[in-house]
């Protein structure tokens, strides 16, 4: 597509856009009396409309019902996590059965690696991303302490080479190959949070095994941004939030990806729990804990019936909407964006802005190397009414996302931006 720097243009788009009456289906924040420039989903999703009606039918069920409302609400809570399988698996690309919705996303990148980090004398080491987000920072370091080894030494981390910020997936996969002998563990982040890079994660994947490695995924900032194939891709394990992309609430629930080949394994160690008990004798309360054999068996405690209720308002809108367009829409509207970056710098005499995300490994993040102005710009953006993301030193993040916002909203962003350069 031929794109245009103007708002006719964009208006343009917005009116051949399938999805654009999905933005009537969320609360967008006010600033200076009008709709804000909502480019913060990356890091919390908007309110779906509907997520009150969600959570006060469990309100009402629990004032009707008390206890009861485990077998009789409209929704019954002793099955509660089932009903998100479907959906949950359409998503991340997964079978039903190799999905579950938990807890939160560190607690279940803890569980994920009592059971898949299994480091011996000879293999011990994980293999990362160089600063990854702290979740999996702090997570892979604790994990290798609890287990009597050193981060300085157990710790491979790939970071972009000089000059770059993107990491290569020549190098990750060299990486592998070198360290093959005494890794235990691959683990990174999806889509990396701070520079937008989309991993090449079948590659990964493959390599790893090909190397005798568990490999595994942090999805937080890939979930609803990106088209996911874990079961296809062979991954051993994933986890993520619901909260960005998916819209379900600050803190929202988890959940986790658990290959087919592991989830009937009761010889993989865990940490268990009531709810992963098998659901025939599970209330019998009996000593011996028998695993259900569906990534559910994971499972520690019933499920969090509030918060679940607003994570199924997002998914049901994600159905309705249907993946595929949400991730064209997606990749338009970063196409759209980079476009306009791309036009300041060729009118500036001088190179205002290093977009760090590559643009052919990228879902709806931008990532944008202020080179002047940076904190400046990013406080009078919101004064003007867009809500971005900034990372020291000097990174603005933005993610126009394909639910709720429009090219409209990335041409104005261009605008704001424009003017704040040339002042």
């Amino acid at each position: 597509m031929i794109f245009e720097n103007t708002i006719e243009f964009a208006k343009q788009l917005d009116e051949q856009d399938t999805l654009k009456s999905f933005r009537e289906k969320f609360y967008i924040p006010f600033i200076n009396g009008k709709d804000s420039i909502y480019f913060t989903g990356n890091s919390l999703g908007l309110q779906p409309k509907t997520t009150q009606d969600y959570v006060v039918n469990e309100l009402e069920d629990w004032a009707n019902f008390g206890v009861e409302g485990h077998f009789h609400a409209r929704k019954p809570w002793l099955s509660y996590h089932e009903i998100f399988a479907e959906q949950l698996a359409k998503v991340v690309g997964a079978l039903p059965e190799e999905v579950v919705a938990m807890n939160q996303l560190t607690v279940n990148l803890h569980f994920l690696m009592v059971s898949f980090y299994r480091p011996s004398k000879q293999r011990y080491k994980i293999i990362c991303e160089a600063k990854a987000f702290p979740s999996d920072q702090y997570a892979i370091e604790s994990q290798i302490k609890f287990h009597g080894f050193t981060p300085a030494d157990a710790i491979i981390e790939v970071a972009p080479r000089a000059g770059e910020y993107s990491l290569r997936t020549e190098d990750i996969l060299s990486a592998i190959q070198q360290h093959s002998n005494e890794t235990a563990l691959i683990l990174f982040g999806g889509v990396n949070y701070y520079s937008g890079q989309v991993l090449d994660m079948e590659s990964i994947t493959k390599a790893a095994h090909a190397a005798g490695i568990t490999c595994g995924f942090d999805l937080a900032h890939a979930v609803g941004n990106v088209e996911l194939k874990m079961h296809d891709w062979d991954v051993d394990f994933a986890c993520w939030c619901s909260y960005k992309y998916l819209n379900s609430g600050p803190g929202g629930v988890s959940g986790v990806f658990i290959n087919k080949r592991h989830i009937d394994n009761k010889d993989i160690p865990r940490f268990a729990g009531w709810w992963g008990h098998t659901k025939e004798t599970r209330f019998k309360m009996e000593k011996g804990f028998e695993p259900i054999p569906t990534a559910e068996g994971w499972q520690v405690s019933n499920a969090p019936v509030l918060s679940m209720a607003a994570h199924k308002a997002s998914l049901d809108i994600f159905e309705e909407a249907g993946l595929s367009n949400l991730f064209a829409k997606g990749q338009l509207l970063s196409d759209y964006l980079l476009f306009i970056l791309n036009d300041i710098n060729a009118g500036s005499t001088e190179k205002l802005i290093e977009v760090i995300t590559p643009a052919n490994a990228k879902g709806c993040q931008v990532s944008m190397l202020m080179l002047k102005k940076g904190k400046e710009i990013f406080e009078a953006l919101k004064q003007n009414g867009v809500l971005a993301d900034w990372r020291e030193p000097n990174v603005i993040r933005v993610a126009p996302v394909p639910l709720y916002n429009t090219f409209t909203d990335v041409f104005l962003f261009g605008q704001i931006i424009s003017k704040m350069l040339s002042v």
